[in-house]
């Protein structure tokens, strides 16, 4: 068979399917949109609540049970003009910290008052629970106050001594910080977007993918295409590039939608790099994913009897995207190795987070990417290929 029948039995069952899938109109709109439409209500939603998070928690008095609350009168009028307002701690104050009906109190030791006449440090203790993310942000304010207190006293009481204060302070420390406004811009964002994004691109068109083959196989459909004289390259070429066309436009439509819902937002999600150069750059990175899924998932529906069968796959597909992520969480790695760019899903969070952050990848990096992915897509399509071509496959459940 040569190339031009190839393409043309390719395109011919490429259409084919399309077709096939387009009739089933509520599966086709849910397969397309319902990315472009969450992802929205993920950005908005984010946004709202970090700034409900900061109405509620940075802003309001905050009220903090003090246990020994008559022993420090200075300090408690000092937290009360930092907004924090100390109220007698209940004698079940720990209990309610590790409840969650309090976030953080305060324990102000029974010497406090001798130590602090004497010039000795004072004790106060902070009752808290480290694991409650929630109460993260009233801890904080918390022990910021106290050592503000505990700095400007101490500053007064070297003033006192007619010693200047800045004897206690040897070290003046600056920062001089070399992150560009993109990276810091783009920092939420690169936390979630390449987890989003890698996980839409791989499995974007895995309905499609399953459905042409494991779907056709039950439904007793695939026997007479597999008996036409189009070579099992060209029929598993055209199923491919069906179910690639569907990923492909769905991610189109999710970073249509993430450039919208940035444009919409407020507070941080507002300044993220949403320009069409971006965007492109992203596109790219994602394109060969977005073939490594499909070849990856026709390999796997053509070995399942059944389209619940080939369904079960995608529980642990789904969990692929998300090891890297989970990876760099623990182990940061500099994006200056070049091996990693050869790695799928690694490659891609890398790349995407680089984007994220206004660099441009070396051209080192986009060839051993573009290398590695679109080497790993064809050696997935040939299995695939390899795969059409036994006999078994034709035999129905």
């Amino acid at each position: 068979m040569n190339n031009s029948t190839f393409l043309g039995c390719t395109l011919i069952v490429m259409r084919k399917e399309l077709r096939d899938f387009a009739r089933d109109r509520r599966t086709f709109l849910l397969t397309l949109l319902m990315a472009p439409l969450l992802y929205p209500l993920l950005i908005l939603g984010m946004g709202k609540l970090a700034q409900m998070r900061a109405d509620t928690q940075l802003e309001k008095t905050l009220e903090v049970s003090v246990q020994g609350i008559d022993r420090a009168p200075n300090l408690v009028a000092f937290l009360a003009s930092r907004g924090i307002d100390a109220k007698a701690a209940p004698a079940d104050f720990e209990a309610r910290v590790r409840t969650q009906r309090e976030d953080v109190a305060l324990v102000i030791d029974k010497d406090f008052a001798d130590d602090w006449r004497a010039g000795k440090p004072a004790k106060v203790e902070m009752v808290m629970d480290s694991t409650r993310r929630d109460a993260d942000v009233p801890t904080g304010r918390v022990r910021a106050a106290l050592e503000q207190y505990g700095q400007s006293v101490g500053a007064l009481r070297l003033l006192a001594r007619g010693v200047n204060p800045m004897v206690a302070s040897p070290v003046n420390l600056g920062t001089r910080d070399l992150a560009t406004p993109e990276a810091k811009r783009g920092l939420m964002l690169s936390l979630i977007l390449p987890l989003i994004m890698t996980l839409f691109a791989f499995i974007g068109g895995s309905h499609l993918a399953m459905d042409t083959t494991a779907g056709e196989r039950e439904r007793q459909s695939l026997e007479p295409l597999l008996a036409t004289p189009a070579s099992r390259g060209a029929l598993v070429s055209g199923k491919m590039a069906a179910a690639c066309v569907m990923g492909i436009a769905s991610m189109l439509l999710i970073l249509l939608s993430f450039k919208l819902s940035a444009t919409l937002a407020s507070g941080e999600a507002r300044a993220l790099d949403v320009s069409f150069a971006a965007i492109g750059k992203m596109l790219v990175i994602l394109l060969p994913l977005v073939l490594i899924g499909t070849a990856l998932l026709t390999c796997l529906a053509a070995a399942a009897k059944s389209m619940k069968e080939a369904q079960s796959h995608i529980v642990w597909l789904m969990m692929l995207p998300m090891l890297p992520a989970y990876a760099l969480m623990a182990y940061p790695l500099k994006d200056t190795a070049l091996w990693q760019y050869a790695v799928p899903f690694l490659s891609q969070n890398q790349l995407l987070v680089k984007v994220n952050r206004g660099e441009s990848p070396s051209a080192e990096q986009w060839a051993i990417y573009l290398a590695a992915s679109l080497t790993l897509a064809v050696v997935l399509w040939l299995l695939a290929v390899w795969r059409y071509r036994q006999e078994k496959l034709a035999i129905s459940a």
